[in-house]
């Protein structure tokens, strides 16, 4: 399929909507009652630290919301005052924040079920309202609502098309896209749409693996079978790993993504040497600026004389476990929740280790004076990290 000639196609449409309807100035005032927190504010401006008693909490530089998630969420709530009397759908999760996600709830924007591992789409009639997430969505899911006669709102985050038009690069030459991401992840669902031919990795040990592949060969059933659902229909590792182009999913941890794409192109220069390098390699950079930000201010963070990391946002964020995993690198006591409700009296803690399933933490936070380091995913509110911090100070 031509993407490049689909998403023309689609947005020429009347049907098409991706710059709001005109209400900012009302959707920002809810947002701000809604979101926004005083008590943030007020750490920022001292320097990203707040002492009260025993405790002393230190920011992140840079956290929580960044302007792509403001956008979508501002562009949903707009769709709502937009289209007071019409049924209005989302495709999926509009942030991975569970509040916001409730909230939209409570608004009667309904969310596009998941059964037997396929999104529902037989509940969206002709004339319905469809809200398109952050993360963006699959070119079938966007020809399948554009054939039903839908008003798509498409608030689709910029840094995540950025990438769909660097795998239709791939594609437009041939190339396959290696796309460092979360096969599953609905932001990596919708890239490969985009892609021709595509291999998913998780990390820099599968892309060791991709690596002796090319060089050395290997068992084509052994690989298809450990990539299994990562890669494009047909793909074939013997035939379609000679002309590589590198991706990402924008919330991945940038440091490793650097390191793939470097992996991938010392690779093809060993086989294919300097003459031939740039037949049969390509990357753009991909790293959204956010993500990035909120990464390097956790790495500045982690630098101090740290008692523990509470790290706020949705369990299924990309972009807040990263920020979890850079405390753990750096051997900091680690919390990840998502949400104040997850610290309980008789100080406990309902968190999520890496990697595994919810925990109570009891005596979580240790006696005397202590320095609690704050970050937030990009999905996560500032008010919701207020909370948090209050319960703590009240706590100790």
């Amino acid at each position: 399929m031509d993407t490049k000639a689909f998403k023309r196609s689609l947005q020429k449409s009347e049907n098409y909507h991706r710059k709001g309807f005109g209400h900012g100035a009302e959707v920002a005032g809810f947002l701000n009652s809604e979101y926004q927190s005083s008590l943030i504010q007020q750490i920022r401006y001292h320097n990203y630290q707040l002492k009260r008693g025993d405790v002393t909490i230190r920011l992140a530089e840079a956290f929580g919301f960044c302007w792509g998630v403001e956008r979508a969420v501002a562009m949903a709530y707009e769709t709502r005052q937009h289209f007071p009397n019409q049924r209005i759908w989302i495709t999926n999760e509009i942030i991975h924040n569970p509040s916001v996600n409730q909230r939209l709830r409570e608004m009667e924007v309904g969310f596009i079920a998941v059964r037997n591992g396929k999104k529902d789409f037989s509940v969206v009639d002709s004339g319905d309202v469809v809200i398109l997430p952050a993360f963006g969505a699959s070119v079938g899911e966007m020809q399948l609502l554009k054939d039903k006669g839908c008003t798509i709102v498409d608030t689709t985050c910029p840094w995540v098309s950025k990438v769909w038009n660097s795998v239709e690069k791939h594609k437009k030459r041939d190339y396959t896209s290696i796309i460092h991401g979360k096969y599953n992840h609905e932001e990596t669902v919708a890239t490969s749409s985009f892609a021709g031919k595509y291999l998913v990795v998780l990390n820099l040990a599968e892309s060791y693996y991709v690596r002796d592949y090319i060089l050395k060969g290997g068992d084509r059933a052994e690989f298809l079978a450990k990539f299994k659902n990562a890669y494009s229909p047909g793909f074939d590792p013997d035939r379609d790993l000679e002309r590589l182009g590198v991706a990402n999913q924008t919330t991945m941890l940038k440091s490793e993504t650097e390191q793939i794409g470097k992996l991938f192109e010392r690779t093809m220069l060993t086989k294919y040497g300097p003459a031939q390098l740039n037949e049969h390699f390509m990357s753009f950079n991909t790293i959204c600026d956010a993500t990035q930000e909120r990464q390097d201010a956790m790495l500045e963070l982690v630098q101090e004389d740290l008692s523990l990391m509470l790290v706020i946002g949705g369990f299924n964020s990309s972009n807040t476990t990263h920020l979890q995993e850079i405390a753990i690198e750096h051997n900091i006591p680690s919390y990840h929740i998502d949400s104040a409700a997850r610290i309980t009296p008789g100080n406990r803690i309902q968190h999520k280790p890496l990697g595994k399933d919810i925990e109570v933490a009891e005596n979580w936070l240790p006696e005397g004076q202590i320095v609690v380091g704050v970050t937030s995913g990009a999905s996560t509110p500032d008010k919701i990290v207020e909370e948090a911090i209050e319960k703590i100070i009240k706590l100790k």
